[in-house]
């Protein structure tokens, strides 16, 4: 049986700059949330957008790229695989949280290349 199983494509614009983390052993992560929109008509036949927000995951390689190439607005393609975790809050609360963690990453549009200085 192949890994199609847990295989998420998405197309759509990032929220905001991607959120950097630098880890133990020089290892990046970077968390990007990215907005796909669906059009559809209700049944009075004008037409909706529904805008469904996504949570990234990119490691290493990937998340510089993103750190380098991708800002708020940015038009990304990716392929990954679906992810659940959870975690409690200060005041004890349990929060679960699916996320898509990136193995393809495609830049679409003009990247924006950032200059530091």
């Amino acid at each position: 049986m192949n890994n199609l199983s847990n295989s998420v494509r998405l197309t759509g614009r990032l929220g905001a700059a991607p959120e950097m983390k630098a880890l133990e052993n020089e290892k990046k992560v970077a968390k990007i949330s990215l907005a796909t929109s669906y059009h559809r008509k209700n049944g009075k036949g004008e037409r909706i957008e529904e805008t469904h927000w996504h949570q990234l995951i990119l490691w290493n390689r990937q998340a510089e790229i993103a750190e380098k190439y991708l800002d708020k607005g940015s038009q990304v393609a990716i392929e990954g695989r679906l992810a659940n975790r959870f975690y409690t809050d200060k005041d004890g609360v349990k929060h679960y949280v699916t996320e898509v963690v990136v193995s393809e990453l495609m830049l679409l549009g003009k990247p924006k290349e950032r200059y530091d200085g």
